[in-house]
């Protein structure tokens, strides 16, 4: 699974730990996120990510 990285902030999702603290899985790909999940640390929007 491929980390993808915030713009704005640098956060770095990374699919393997999810994001518990917003209700998101691990194991949790990218592309299978929420539509209304953002950046934890900024709030940026998902379109705001790159693949690293």
């Amino acid at each position: 699974m491929e980390k993808y990285r915030c713009i704005i902030c640098d956060y770095i999702y990374d699919p393997k730990a999810g994001d518990p603290d917003h209700g998101v899985s691990p194991g949790t790909r990218f592309e299978d996120l929420p539509a209304d999940w953002v950046c934890p640390e900024c709030g940026a929007p998902q379109d705001q990510f790159e693949k690293i």
